[in-house]
């Protein structure tokens, strides 16, 4: 039985280090110092103003303790209702405050993820795959915005209380300080040993999901493949196998979460213990009141929910920091370097593009190209034909820059592909129609094309009459949930967007590939008026469009075979002529 081959080794998208994170954080805060500040002082006063609690309480013991009248417990109980609304209300303000802050950065976060994941080179999300992409998109952006909206505010909220509340301690009587110090120790220890045991067990569970989301989706894109090559159950073996690490990290995690529980509860019973012998002593020896022994006795039990609240949210913050470190290494790998944009400036209008002693092998010892040689001249049209595997998509991708050569050389209008900006596109018969207004998705194209613009492209590519046909004209909304449209006017769609985004190269690789028939010459046609006036490069589905090429290059084994017009090479008897003749008495035979 015949197996698919096994996934080659993937080179993950990196991640950012502890350090360049919140350098990041601190980028992303800058510009908000006064939200910020302004939220942390109502949330100061809003913990202050609730620390008045304890004393009124202890105050209320000892009225009840020196037998006084009811009446005097009138103005402390109402104290205590007026703390109970003040604190209220200061409580909601500052949260709200941060709140905002947290979601204005996060928004900034979020943009300028999707601005740099959308500017990635096509070759490096190829090589990391794209689950590992999907897992930071979804996931990892999912997580930290929990950490934004639910961890950060308790956090702040909760390191006020606790700082605040040991200086209330002290106001107290000093000696109740020590006391319930002897949990920090404790509590200290238990976070350190957390935060080193959780980052890198986070992390690893991160490229644990990644993985087994690129294996699904790896393993269900190409169910057809998989059927037919009788290898669902190696497939089904690779799935369960990332599918049994997740689950297995994920495991360790929820371990380490309950021992990371059961040494919090062993701090707090030390610290409230040492307090309320403190407090003991203290009323025996004649040093302090009963009430004031149980305020300090309240003030201590208060910080179990701000302590416990700050340390278990040490689980949450771990997570969204593993998961915000990656979205910061791709907002990092993805800058643009500086000058390339000046590169593609200096690009003719159509220039030539050159392809210099190529070679490439995507396994080494494997090469798919040997030593490739061709010169595109300005506004050429060129053909690229060949049997399947013979090296024609992979000279189609090195052309535009989602591969580099593993030698030799290819430059645009005197650039390389990978500076060349907008300079080359490539329309592939994978097209993806998204999800909007028809409008609005020509419009991803040039953003700022007018609507006799957008006309002008559907109508050059034959698809302004089916287009204002729709129920709703160009604002029909189409893709997932919307008007569903046929492979090729989805094709056609594609090429209206190449010729809005107007690049001075193209390169269609099986771009007519997906239309029946009965589409083939509309899409042939739509192809040709949108090549018009630029340098392009057609890998040939069909040979008519070979036979509309101004020059055909055959390959073979990796290698030009043959290259010259159509009528050169039918004359010729070679490689391409066979072709030809084989494709002609196809076409012959299913005609009535």
């Amino acid at each position: 039985m015949t197996t698919a081959p096994e996934p080659a080794a993937r080179e993950l998208l990196p991640t950012a280090t502890p350090a360049r994170t919140w350098a990041a954080v601190r980028e992303l805060l800058r510009p908000h110092r006064a939200p910020a500040v302004g939220g942390a002082l109502v949330m100061v006063v809003a913990t202050a103003v609730g620390l008045l609690t304890q004393p009124l309480l202890g105050h209320i013991v000892d009225l009840v303790t020196d037998r006084r009248p009811v009446g005097a417990l009138t103005l402390p109980a109402v104290l205590l209702v007026l703390v109970a609304v003040g604190q209220g209300v200061a409580t909601a303000c500052g949260m709200s405050l941060v709140s905002r802050l947290g979601e204005t950065v996060l928004s900034e976060l979020r943009e300028r993820f999707v601005e740099r994941a959308l500017s990635l080179p096509l070759e490096r999300l190829e090589r990391a795959g794209s689950g590992d992409l999907n897992s930071r998109v979804t996931r990892d952006v999912s997580r930290v915005a929990e950490g934004v909206r639910n961890a950060l505010p308790e956090l702040v909220r909760s390191g006020l209380s606790i700082v605040l509340t040991l200086a209330a301690l002290a106001v107290l009587d000093w000696r109740f300080l020590p006391a319930a110090l002897l949990a920090v120790p404790v509590q200290a220890h238990t976070a350190r040993w957390y935060v080193r045991t959780a980052g890198p067990l986070y992390a690893k569970e991160r490229v644990a999901t990644g993985a087994q989301q690129q294996q699904l989706l790896a393993t269900i894109g190409g169910a057809a493949t998989v059927r037919a090559y009788r290898a669902e159950d190696a497939h089904t073996s690779r799935v369960t196998e990332r599918s049994r690490a997740a689950v297995d990290l994920t495991l360790r995690g929820v371990r380490l979460v309950l021992r990371f529980y059961s040494r919090l509860h062993v701090a707090e019973y030390t610290g409230l213990a040492a307090v309320l012998v403190t407090g003991f002593l203290l009323v025996r020896g004649g040093s302090a009141s009963i009430g004031t022994a149980t305020a300090a006795a309240l003030y201590f039990h208060s910080l179990f929910g701000p302590v416990n609240t700050a340390l278990v949210l040490l689980d949450d913050a771990q997570s969204a920091t593993a998961a915000l470190a990656r979205l910061i290494g791709v907002v990092d790998v993805a800058a643009p370097a500086a000058g390339e944009g000046d590169a593609a400036q200096g690009v003719a209008a159509a220039p030539a593009v050159t392809v210099a002693g190529v070679s490439h092998a995507y396994v080494p010892g494997r090469p798919v190209l040997r030593e490739v040689d061709l010169v595109l001249r300005p506004k050429e049209k060129v053909a690229l034909v060949g049997a399947s595997g013979a090296g024609k998509t992979t000279l189609a991708k090195i052309v535009v820059g989602v591969h580099r050569p593993s030698s030799g050389r290819v430059d645009v209008g005197g650039v390389a592909p990978a500076e060349a900006g907008r300079t080359v596109a490539l329309v592939t018969q994978e097209v993806h129609v998204f999800s909007g207004p028809l409008a609005d998705d020509l419009r991803l194209a040039r953003p700022g094309a007018t609507d006799e613009e957008v006309c002008e492209a559907l109508e050059r590519v034959g698809a302004l009459g089916w287009a204002r046909a729709l129920p709703e004209g160009l604002d029909t909304v189409v893709g997932q949930g919307g008007h569903r449209l046929t492979a090729d006017r989805s094709q056609q769609l594609a090429l209206a967007r190449l010729v809005l985004a107007d690049p001075p190269v193209a390169v269609l690789d099986e771009a007519t590939a997906e239309a029946g028939s009965s589409g083939a010459g509309r899409l042939e046609e739509a192809a040709r008026r949108a090549l018009e006036g630029r340098t392009a490069l057609v890998v040939a589905h069909r040979l008519s469009q070979a036979a509309a090429a101004d020059r055909v290059v055959v390959m073979e084994e990796g290698r030009i075979a043959e290259s010259g017009t159509h009528e050169e090479l039918r004359a010729a008897g070679g490689p391409y002529a066979v072709l030809w003749h084989a494709w002609a008495e196809h076409r012959s035979g299913d005609r009535p």
